[in-house]
């Protein structure tokens, strides 16, 4: 994968934060875990906590 990413195929702004594409995803080839929009791995961030 190039180091130079492309707005519109690896990524696109919204509200100001960078969100990235599965494409993207998919080629970096791991997931971070963080949840994101497009993740290809299959990843659901948790929505709430349990309390103890």
């Amino acid at each position: 994968m190039s180091a130079k990413l492309i707005e519109g195929e690896d990524y696109y702004i919204e509200n100001g934060l960078y969100v990235f594409t599965a494409k993207y995803l998919r080629e970096r080839g791991y997931c971070c875990k963080s949840g994101c929009r497009h993740c290809p791995f299959g990843y659901k961030k948790p929505t709430s906590r349990q309390k103890k």
